[in-house]
């Protein structure tokens, strides 16, 4: 029996299962947390956010070549294959030609870029892409800066910029001269605080499947990475709303949308504000389903110019 990971995207480069004697060589304090489970599999326990992080770290070393990655406890710890589907996703997305594009010709805008820096990395180590990554959270900011001091070659490929408002998502950063290949983003799921911590309940109790555990916020996480008012349908729905105002500035607008029932809505609306094309392409890690959420104002002959612009 194959134990390939093969719900994950063809060009993902984490669809085997974790060798953690060769992550361990990369960080060697994750061996605190390394054990064999009853199937006789080496792993860790995903609901301790200490283990979550020192694995995204070899992750990161190994795969991208990122060096001294960390995060604060109070942030969010994303998992590194989901988060390289919706890049290898967007690859898809951008080759029409049947010819992925690569290097600086692409440039992506990360919104709510976050402490990690995860997709600028993957994105740029993967691709060459040129990433700009906003988020409305100064100490998330710079966190991401330090993580750019540690790997200096990326300074010039991955810039961050303060979101001031954050009732907007592109005004203040979409400059009139700016032009963006894509923009991505991971919005915040939860309507309020009560509904995070319920959630993340959920999660801790289907990670640790009735073991001892302490309530506990696993995979941490700030107000703006986790919730706002509204939750992520109002979220998406402001978005698509102020995309018209940069519809010919940025080639491929998309965002991730957990919640299945918020679909019908979005598209909708993306049919009211007279897109030129919409898709949703399914992503699947696991149980999990998720789906990313794609539009474009711009003509599908036209697309093609996009990539020789700077």
């Amino acid at each position: 029996m194959s134990t390939e990971k093969s719900s994950l995207h063809t060009r993902n480069l984490h669809r085997n299962p974790y060798d953690f004697d060769l992550l361990i060589s990369c960080v060697p304090e994750l061996k605190h947390y390394v054990f064999v489970n009853v199937h006789g599999i080496k792993t860790i326990n995903f609901s301790i956010s200490e283990a979550v992080k020192l694995l995204n770290k070899a992750l990161l070393f190994h795969f991208y070549n990122v060096k001294n990655w960390d995060i604060p406890n109070a942030n969010l710890c994303p998992p590194i294959p989901g988060r390289a589907d919706y890049v290898h996703y967007i690859a898809d997305l951008l080759t029409e030609q049947g010819e992925i594009p690569t290097g600086p010709s692409v440039k992506g805008l990360d919104v709510g870029v976050g402490a990690n820096l995860v997709y600028p990395l993957i994105a740029h180590q993967s691709y060459g892409w040129e990433i700009v990554g906003t988020d409305i959270n100064e100490e998330s900011l710079k966190n991401g800066h330090y993580i750019l001091d540690q790997n200096p070659d990326l300074l010039s490929t991955i810039q961050l910029q303060h979101q001031p408002d954050s009732k907007y998502v592109f005004k203040n950063i979409i400059g009139s001269e700016d032009r963006f290949t894509f923009s991505m983003c991971n919005p915040p799921f939860h309507d309020s605080k009560e509904s995070m911590i319920k959630g993340n309940l959920r999660k801790t109790k289907n990670l640790t499947k009735g073991k001892d555990r302490k309530t506990v916020l696993n995979f941490g996480g700030q107000q703006s990475e986790l919730w706002c008012e509204g939750g992520e349908l109002a979220f998406i729905t402001n978005m698509i709303h102020e995309s018209v105002q940069y519809s010919s500035q940025v080639l491929w607008f998309t965002c991730l949308v957990s919640k299945k029932d918020n679909l019908y809505k979005l598209t909708t609306l993306l049919k009211k504000v007279k897109t030129v094309e919409f898709k949703t392409i399914d992503m699947a890690q696991g149980q999990k389903i998720s789906r990313i959420l794609a539009w474009t104002f711009i003509p599908k002959q036209k697309r093609t110019e996009w990539f020789s612009r700077k």
